[in-house]
């Protein structure tokens, strides 16, 4: 079984602070939902990475609203140095949403998206009828997987993922890709690596 999407971004949250520690490099961290939850101004040392990694490990949401656009533009604000930004997030609401945000700072900042997705959210497995509960809204729908209201969701699943990836690539944004049912390691590993021969070259 899978882990979470949100113990999942948690934790690769986490692992990508701990990587700072190594290279010596400043730190911060924003926790958003449709508000501000946290916020911790960068800095350098272990026992600020420490404290950063003990922030997002204990974080409990206190809105199950997301609203990527604010997150963005807080971003924009509190950061006046070109600095390496992870975004990680489900990416779940429509792109048109936070486009222009995201816009703005990939041009301010070196942004990097990072997609936490469960396959479950692209393709229901055809168990006849299913009860399912919108996370935000509150909403509780009951369909059949087997008929085609379950072609629907996966239709509509896979071209929100597609217009996603469409964003990132026309914004030229090194986007890392993330499941709960498949180890991140790979994903990370080939995304710094990849990073790496661009600087050797």
């Amino acid at each position: 079984m899978g882990q979470e999407k949100r113990e999942l971004a948690a934790e690769l949250a986490a692992v990508l602070a701990f990587s700072a520690i190594r290279n010596n490099d400043r730190v911060g961290l924003i926790i958003f939902t449709d508000k501000v939850e946290r916020f911790v101004p960068a800095k350098k040392g272990k026992k600020h990475v420490l404290r950063v990694i003990s922030e997002i490990l204990s974080y409990e949401p206190l809105s199950p609203h997301t609203n990527l656009g604010l997150g963005l533009d807080f971003l924009g604000r509190i950061a006046r140095r070109r600095a390496v930004a992870f975004l990680v997030s489900d990416f779940l609401a429509p792109p048109e949403q936070y486009e222009r945000s995201l816009r703005i700072a990939a041009r301010r900042h070196d942004l990097v998206p990072v997609a936490v997705t469960d396959p479950l959210e692209e393709q229901l497995p055809q168990v006849g009828l299913l009860e399912v509960q919108d996370p935000e809204s509150g909403e509780v729908v009951v369909f059949d997987t087997s008929g085609p209201e379950g072609k629907v969701f996966a239709d509509t699943s896979r071209a929100a993922r597609e217009a996603r990836e469409g964003l990132f690539r026309r914004l030229s944004l090194d986007a890392i890709a993330v499941r709960t049912d498949r180890p991140y390691l790979p994903a990370l590993t080939s995304f710094f690596e990849a990073r790496a021969r661009r600087l050797r070259h």
